[in-house]
């Protein structure tokens, strides 16, 4: 300082190459997963047909990624430990257009700068390659060697020079692990390459190239032939996607597996996931969790790759309409799941050769109209309506069971009219149909402040569904119209239980994709059969058919199996006759 106190000496300096790529490698390499992560990706931007990572004390000791890719010259290995020197990138608008996994050119450098690292290389159609030599960022040597085409990268001691990083790292056997799902993320999203993972000179995995998803899905994960996993395919305009998702009758609580990938770019994201969840209501219970595998194509321009250190995340431009067409597009995969009805009609229903009862005897169960054949939707079977009726058994007035060729099936009815109710009534609104019957001596329901205003948001919906109702008083209404799904059927407890259901906000309320859908599956579930009630024998075989020939007959509105099964040979285990 000066006399007068004024600083002379500047406190701002540019860092040298060094200090800044162990900066930067703060943020590319957290572990040794993101090593072996970021070398991966280069080599499948070198257009690797085989790539083999070998690691050692879980990386720790060292990681090597070879592959069979393009290779580099002399001049390109020495440019790359530049920090952003990148072939992938020329100007800025190249950034709209990224088809590459890597493209900063910051992963090289990175490593190197904390490791002590050494590339083997040769280029297609190079008389020699090239060995070079790091330590800690600086360059050690260069050589020419005699190879084959392609890469090898061997980074030994990561963190050598920053031990607070180094003391951070976990077990061996908890980075071996983020290694072996490093190397299965990149293997999923890349189906056609071979892929081999070798930990302390054992052989742990090896891909071989594979033809769709669903392949590559069971090689990696062999518990997957259990998880129930059925194909998913969709397109939408420009936007396209394929996977495989986990069948609802599979679907569980515990551990689940979920990898999405936008362009064959792996990345997180917890919106796309629920969508894709959402997807699955009124088919699992709250809190299940299905397996999801979900690959996007995307225009380039719809989705920003850039906006993460490591590349996990990505943006895109108009994200409602992502998360509506994952959305749409797991919902149609599952309508199109071979049903309950269909295995049932085709092992065969042993029949008592009743006939069909007319209209008018039971009108309660025709609030809509009974599909004929070929009329069902997807989870439906036009030979389902050619079978014979099924010998039907009611069981403590609240279960159904009915003979097959190989066993037997038990449905629940109450869950079983509620999946009924729920898909008419949506197809009632689709349609616009009247859904109500004028009721000869209307009648009054009293109402508290909180259920009068409940009751008047959503008062257009009721009607559509069938309730008509119309205010009398202040805290009392007049229901001029209801829906009659049964002859059980009390309409005055019903639409006291749905306005209690709205007022509280319930589970299924909030779960519902709008207020009609709300209502639609309140009203199914409040308006169902119940346990406990009797069935006439042409009501349960009516009940029986609407319900096969529903979309998805296998779970209620709550995601609540509606069907057990139980074979010949599960009878005689109980028996120990096997």
């Amino acid at each position: 300082m000066t006399g007068s106190g004024r600083r002379t000496t500047p406190r701002i300096r540019v860092l040298p190459d060094h200090v800044a790529n162990q900066i930067a490698a703060g943020e590319v390499v957290e572990r040794p997963a993101s090593v072996v992560k970021e070398l991966v990706e280069n080599a499948l931007d070198a257009g690797a047909r085989t790539v083999r990572v070998s690691i050692e004390r879980g990386g720790k000791g060292r990681i090597r990624v070879a592959d069979d890719g393009t290779g580099m010259l002399r001049e390109d290995v020495l440019a790359c430990l530049d920090r952003h020197a990148t072939s992938k990138i020329r100007h800025a608008e190249d950034l709209n257009e990224i088809r590459t996994l890597g493209f900063r050119g910051e992963a090289l450098p990175s490593i190197a700068a904390v490791s002590r690292m050494a590339i083997e290389t040769a280029a297609q159609g190079a008389e020699t390659g090239t060995r070079l030599r790091v330590l800690a960022g600086r360059i050690q040597g260069v050589d020419e060697l005699a190879r084959r085409p392609g890469t090898t990268v061997d980074v030994r001691n990561i963190f050598l020079n920053t031990p607070v990083r180094a003391r951070f790292l976990k077990s061996v056997g908890v980075e071996k692990r983020a290694i072996a799902e490093a190397v299965h993320v990149q293997a999923l999203a890349n189906p056609g390459v071979r892929f081999i993972f070798e930990a302390d000179g054992k052989g742990v995995l090896d891909l071989p190239a594979a033809t769709t998803a669903g392949e590559r899905v069971g090689a990696i994960w062999p518990d997957a032939a259990e998880a129930g996993l059925l194909p998913l395919s969709g397109r939408r305009g420009d936007f396209g996607i394929e996977g495989v998702i986990q069948r609802p009758d599979h679907v569980g609580k515990g551990f689940r597996r979920v990898h999405l990938l936008v362009n064959g770019r792996p990345f997180r994201d917890p919106g796309l996931v629920a969508a894709a969840e959402r997807g699955y209501r009124t088919t699992v219970a709250e809190r299940m969790r299905p397996w999801l595998f979900l690959f996007l194509t995307v225009p380039r321009p719809e989705v920003d790759v850039n906006v993460h250190p490591g590349k996990a995340e990505v943006r895109f431009r108009n994200r409602l309409r992502v998360e509506n067409f994952v959305e749409a597009s797991v919902r149609e995969a599952l309508a199109g799941v071979e049903s309950a009805a269909t295995w049932m009609v085709r092992e065969g229903v042993r029949g008592n050769g009743g006939e069909t009862p007319a209209e008018d005897e039971v009108p309660q169960m025709r609030l809509f109209p009974q599909r004929g054949p070929g009329e069902g939707r997807a989870g439906g079977d036009a030979q389902a309506h050619e079978a014979p009726a099924p010998a039907l058994l009611q069981v403590h007035n609240s279960f159904i069971m009915a003979e097959r060729r190989d066993g037997v099936i038990i449905i629940d009815q109450h869950a079983a009219h509620e999946r009924v109710l729920y898909e008419r009534i949506m197809e009632g609104l689709d349609s616009g149909a009247d859904l109500g019957q004028r009721l000869l001596f209307p009648f009054t329901v009293r109402l508290t402040r909180p259920e009068v205003e409940a009751i008047e948001a959503v008062k257009e919906t009721l009607a559509q569904v069938g309730f008509v109702v119309e205010s009398f008083g202040a805290d009392t209404v007049l229901v001029q119209s209801v829906p009659s799904p049964h002859r059980h059927f009390d309409a005055q407890s019903c639409i006291r239980e749905m306005i209690a259901e709205i007022v509280e906000g319930s589970e299924l309320l909030r779960s519902a994709r709008n207020q009609r859908e709300g209502i639609a599956m309140t009203f199914a579930c409040k308006g169902a059969i119940k346990a406990g009630q009797k069935l006439a024998p042409e009501e349960m075989q009516e009940l029986f058919d609407q319900l096969f020939a529903t979309s998805l007959p296998y779970h209620d509105v709550h995601g609540r199996p509606t069907v057990v099964r139980l074979s010949l040979d599960e009878l005689g285990q109980k028996f120990g006759r096997t």
